[in-house]
């Protein structure tokens, strides 16, 4: 998992140790405690395998931090990159764990679309076996729970259904997504307008934007009026 955020957040921009730490403590303290004592044997690993690099940045680049100045830039290598496009098509099990699954998410935008629905159809999956489980459970032990430990467990119950609700709205997004056209890694980015054969300019067409906007009708199956002449 820190190798993924590692990567993952080397692969926006080159970043050193200090801004390195506070996008990961930003990003994964979300899911779990983030131990800085694990950053740094994760980031001699990389450096050992080739995945990143070290550079000195140019001394006018070089901003004082905490009194010091930082001298250690560290970007991705091509290695790097390729084994970061590899994590990101692992849509398995171990995708859809709790931890694993929020730095998935997290980078969502660098992931083929087919992949990320498979990974939020396998985390509902997960969620609705857990769910049956404490239903399960707390159908069997309600009455012997005092009422302290029945309302926390009602409140783990409520937080799972609402997790599930969000992957439902999450996977019917993407499902309407790939019915109206292929999503690459990275797309949702606004488009600029395009120009037409007379050199004026089209409206873009923006995510959600709805495709007979875009064409210039109205409602589906009518056509907008022709203009006067």
């Amino acid at each position: 998992m820190l190798e993924l955020a590692v990567l993952g957040s080397l692969h926006e921009t080159p970043l050193h140790g200090y801004e390195l730490r506070k996008r990961l403590n930003s990003l994964l303290g979300m899911f779990r405690a983030f131990s800085y004592g694990s950053l740094y044997p994760c980031l001699r690993q990389l450096l050992a395998d080739g995945l990143i690099a070290e550079e000195e940045p140019p001394p006018e680049s070089t901003v004082p931090l905490a009194g010091r100045r930082s001298k250690i830039v560290y970007r991705l290598t091509t290695e790097g990159k390729e084994r970061l496009q590899e994590l990101l098509t692992q849509a398995g099990p171990s995708a859809w764990e709790d931890e694993s699954f929020g730095i998935h998410f997290a980078f969502f935008r660098h992931t083929e679309a087919e992949v990320r629905l498979r990974i939020l159809e396998g985390r509902r999956s997960r969620l609705e076996e857990r769910l049956d489980s404490v239903r399960t459970a707390l159908a069997r032990t309600r009455e012997r729970l005092d009422s302290y430990t029945l309302e926390l467990q009602r409140h783990g119950l409520e937080s799972v259904e609402r997790e599930v609700r969000w992957l439902n709205e999450l996977i019917a997004t993407e499902r309407q997504e790939a019915n109206e056209g292929p999503r690459t890694a990275g797309s949702g980015q606004r488009q600029e307008p395009a120009a037409d054969d007379a050199g004026r300019e089209r409206p873009a067409v923006h995510e959600g934007t709805s495709r007979a906007s875009a064409s210039g009708t109205d409602t589906p199956g009518r056509q907008a009026a022709p203009e006067d002449n």
